[in-house]
C-alpha cells in the first residue's frame, strides 16, 4: 500500500502573467510575480518574516493608512478581523447607549405610576452633563473586558451557552467598576440606581442581540458580498471535520468549495492534486486556503508558494500529536521563533501571592519584635563558647537553589568536620543526619535547640524570599547529594521554618516519613491549613519538644 506521504511526480504548473486574487489598491510588486532561482532555504525566494535571512517570507509594503491604523486602532487577535470587530463593539456602544436611555424613561414611568402625576411624563428628561462621557468609561471597561475574557473571539462566538456566562460576567464587572468609580468621586452627577438598573437591561439587550445576529439567514451566501470561498487541503478525517464545522456557520461567511488531496480519488468534493491549485484557484475564486495536517513538508511548500503567488490567504491547522487543548490555544512569538502553548498548568497565583505577603510581613514584625531575645541569646553564645555567633550554612531551597542559611550558633566551631566521622551514629534513615547527645551540641546551644531559638534568624531569610514560614525543611548540601529522584518534588517550593513534619512526626526517624509528609503538604496546600499548623508550632515550642 502506498504511504500517504508519498509525492507525486509533478507535473509542470502553467505561468500567469497576474494573480489569480487581485486586493483592490495593492499593487503586487514584479518580484511577488516573477519566479526566483530556487533556494533551498526559500520556497519561492522569498523569505518568512519571522525565519529571518535563512527561512520564508519577506516585509509587505504597506500604505500610509495601514500604518496609522496599526499604530493608532486596537489590534484584534485574529488578524483580518478589524471591520468584524469594529462592528461588535460598534454594536455594544450603541446597545449601552440605548438601555442607559431606556432606564431613564423606564425610571420616568415608574415615577408615574407610584405618583399618578401626568406632569412626570412630560417634564423633560436632560441628558446628565457627566452622560457622555461616563458612557465612553463604560463601554471602554466593557470593550476591555470583552477583550479579556475573549468575548468577541470566535470560539465563544461560536458556542451560545458559553457566549451568555462571558456577557454576563462582563457586564456586571464593567457597570460595577463605573458604579464604584462613581460612588467615590464626590458629587454624583448621574443617578446610582440608573447606573446599577442599566446593567441587567444590558445584558439582556447584548444577548437578545446576538441571538437575533445569530439566526440571520446566510444572506452573505447568496448575494456575495463578504463571502470567503475556502479551499481545504487534504480530505482526510480532519479536513472534512473542519469542513463540516464551517458548513455550520449560519451566517454564510464561508463557503468550502471543496478539497485537494494527493490520494484521494477526485470526485464531487475532491477537486484535484496539489499540482492543480493554480487552476482551481482562478476557477473557483478562492480567497483562503487552509492547510490540514499531517502534510508532506514539501506538499504544503508549493502550496504556500502558489498561494503567495496568487495573493491567497493561507491558514494551517497546527498538528496537536493527537492532544486536545484543555485551554483556548495561545500563540505568542519567543524571539523570532512561534510559539504554540498546548498545555498550561493553573497555578493559585493569588494564593501565592497572599502567602509570600503574609509570610514577608509576619516575619519583618517578628524580628522588630524579637530584637531584645535575639540580643540576649547572642551574648549567651559568645560568653560560652568561641566562634561566631551565627552559623551560616549552605541548604537547598526551591527547585534546588542554594542560599545561605542563618541560625545561631549551637555547635562547637569544629561540627561540620566531625559529621562525616559521627555519621555512622546517624539515627535517622535515609540522607538527613540527625542523632541524639550529638557530642558537637554546646550547653546553651541545647536549650536553644529545645525550644527552636536556634532558628530565630531564619526569619531573615524568610524576608528575602529563600524560606517561608511553612514549608519542607531545607537540608544541608552532604543531605541533599544523597537524594534520589523521588525525593526531588520536595524541591518545588520555599523551605519553611516549621513544616506538617514537624508538629506531626516530629521524632519520627524515617525520612521516607518526613517526605511523605512534605509531598502530602504540596499536594494539598491551603493559606488556612499554613496557618493551622503555625498554631500546632508554637504549641510545640512552649512545650520544649525540640530535638
Amino acid at each position: 500500500m502506498r504511504s500517504p506521504l508519498t509525492i507525486r511526480p509533478v507535473t509542470p504548473i502553467r505561468k500567469f502573467a497576474s494573480p489569480s486574487r487581485l486586493i483592490p489598491g495593492a499593487q503586487a510588486s514584479i518580484d511577488s510575480l516573477a519566479r526566483k532561482k530556487v533556494s533551498s532555504a526559500t520556497v519561492d525566494g522569498r523569505f518568512w518574516e519571522w525565519q529571518g535571512p535563512d527561512g520564508l517570507g519577506g516585509s509587505r509594503k504597506r500604505n500610509i493608512f495601514a500604518v496609522l491604523a496599526e499604530t493608532l486602532l486596537p489590534s484584534p487577535s485574529v488578524h483580518g478581523q478589524r471591520w468584524n470587530l469594529a462592528r461588535q463593539v460598534s454594536a455594544d456602544f450603541l446597545l449601552i447607549i440605548f438601555g442607559f436611555a431606556a432606564v431613564g424613561q423606564l425610571i420616568v414611568l415608574l415615577e408615574f405610576a407610584v405618583h399618578h402625576d401626568p406632569a412626570a411624563l412630560l417634564r423633560p428628561q436632560p441628558f446628565p452633563i457627566a452622560g457622555p462621557g461616563l458612557l465612553l468609561l463604560y463601554g471602554a471597561l466593557f470593550t476591555l473586558l470583552g477583550f479579556s475574557e475573549r468575548l468577541y473571539h470566535s470560539e465563544t462566538v461560536q458556542v451560545p451557552q458559553r457566549e451568555r456566562l462571558v456577557l454576563a460576567k462582563v457586564a456586571f464587572w464593567s457597570a460595577a467598576l463605573v458604579i464604584v468609580a462613581v460612588r467615590w468621586s464626590g458629587p454624583h452627577l448621574i443617578s446610582l440606581t440608573t447606573l446599577a438598573a442599566s446593567a441587567p437591561l444590558n445584558f439582556l439587550i447584548m444577548l437578545a442581540w446576538r441571538n437575533h445576529w445569530r439566526r440571520l439567514p446566510a444572506q452573505p451566501a447568496q448575494s456575495g458580498r463578504g463571502v470567503r470561498n475556502v479551499l481545504i487541503i487534504g480530505a482526510g478525517k480532519l479536513g472534512r471535520e473542519l469542513a463540516a464545522h464551517m458548513s455550520q456557520d449560519l451566517t454564510g461567511r464561508h463557503v468550502v468549495l471543496g478539497f485537494l488531496d494527493q490520494d484521494e480519488p477526485v470526485g464531487s468534493e475532491v477537486k484535484g492534486r496539489v499540482e492543480d491549485l493554480a487552476r482551481i484557484v482562478r476557477t473557483d475564486f478562492v480567497d483562503e486556503i487552509i492547510l490540514t495536517a499531517p502534510q508532506h513538508p514539501d506538499v504544503a511548500r508549493r502550496v504556500i508558494r502558489e498561494a503567495r503567488r496568487n495573493q491567497i490567504d493561507v491558514k494551517v491547522v497546527p498538528d496537536l500529536f493527537g492532544f486536545e487543548p484543555d485551554d483556548p490555544l495561545v500563540f505568542e512569538k519567543v524571539g523570532n521563533i512561534p510559539v504554540l502553548t498546548l498545555r498550561e498548568e493553573r497555578m493559585p497565583t493569588f494564593c501565592l501571592f497572599l502567602k509570600r505577603t503574609v509570610d514577608a510581613v509576619t516575619a519583618a514584625a517578628a524580628l522588630a519584635f524579637a530584637t531584645p531575645l535575639l540580643t540576649i541569646i547572642a551574648l549567651v553564645i559568645k560568653l560560652e563558647s568561641r566562634g561566631p555567633i551565627l552559623y551560616q550554612a549552605q541548604r537547598v531551597g526551591l527547585k534546588g537553589r542554594r542560599f545561605r542559611c542563618h541560625k545561631f550558633r549551637t555547635m562547637s566551631r569544629d561540627a561540620d568536620k566531625l559529621k562525616e566521622h559521627l555519621r555512622a551514629h546517624n539515627q535517622r534513615q535515609g540522607p538527613f543526619f540527625k542523632m541524639a547527645n550529638d557530642p558537637r551540641i554546646t550547653r546553651a546551644g541545647r536549650f536553644l535547640r529545645r525550644y527552636s531559638l536556634d532558628e530565630l534568624p531564619q526569619l531573615w531569610n524568610v524576608v528575602r524570599g529563600e524560606m517561608s514560614l511553612v514549608g519542607p525543611r531545607p537540608h544541608p548540601l552532604d543531605d541533599f547529594e544523597r537524594y534520589d529522584l523521588g525525593d526531588l518534588p520536595r524541591l518545588g517550593v520555599p523551605p519553611g521554618l516549621t513544616g506538617l513534619w514537624q508538629v506531626t512526626a516530629r521524632r519520627d526517624p524515617s525520612f521516607e516519613r518526613g517526605l511523605a509528609l512534605d509531598l502530602e503538604y504540596i499536594r494539598s496546600w491551603t493559606l488556612w491549613r499554613d496557618f493551622q499548623i503555625l498554631y500546632k508550632t508554637v504549641s510545640v515550642v512552649l512545650h520544649g519538644s525540640g530535638v
